[in-house]
């Protein structure tokens, strides 16, 4: 026999879920909120030819640790799932590009996985395209987004299942 739901159970089932969308935006910002935080501190120090995989690296590291503090004082698991949103971020801005038209000076005669890496990495040089802004458009701020996942899944507490 199937089991009925209360009105109760159903207002707080509803309830339940505007939290964990609530925190879950909130700890999307936070992360994209700590990267923008070190994207301005690059840009007022304006480093001489930093390597962007270093860039890549600190946008990355800095939003982990700022996750793992968060996630130590207050316990939530919503924190460990805004890496979704830049896996989303990504995939956006990867058809964006592949469906960019190619010429001189904007990977010119590139197949996709070259116009994919040019683009959003760089490497082996920049492709040119949406004026090379590929890394600061998509990558750092996905690579911050999954940083701070990370870093609130270490800092998560584990609860005893129950049986």
């Amino acid at each position: 026999m199937p089991r009925v739901i209360s009105q109760a159970e159903e207002e707080a089932s509803a309830a339940r879920l505007s939290q964990q969308v609530v925190s879950f935006a909130l700890h999307t910002v936070l992360a994209l909120g700590s990267w923008l935080l070190l994207m301005l501190a690059g840009y007022a120090l304006n480093p001489v030819s930093a390597p962007q995989f270093l860039i890549l690296a600190l946008s990355m590291f800095v939003p982990l640790v700022v996750g793992n503090m968060v996630t130590r004082f207050r316990q939530d698991e919503m924190a460990t799932v805004v890496w979704l949103v830049g896996l989303i971020w990504v995939l956006i801005i990867s058809l964006w590009v592949l469906d960019m038209p190619t010429g001189p000076n904007e990977c010119f005669r590139c197949a996709a996985t070259e116009k994919l890496s040019r683009t959003l990495f760089s490497w082996p040089s920049p492709s040119g395209l949406i004026d090379d802004d590929g890394p600061f458009l998509g990558t750092w701020p996905a690579a911050a987004l999954l940083g701070y996942s990370i870093g609130a899944k270490l800092a998560l507490r584990r609860r005893p299942k129950a049986m």
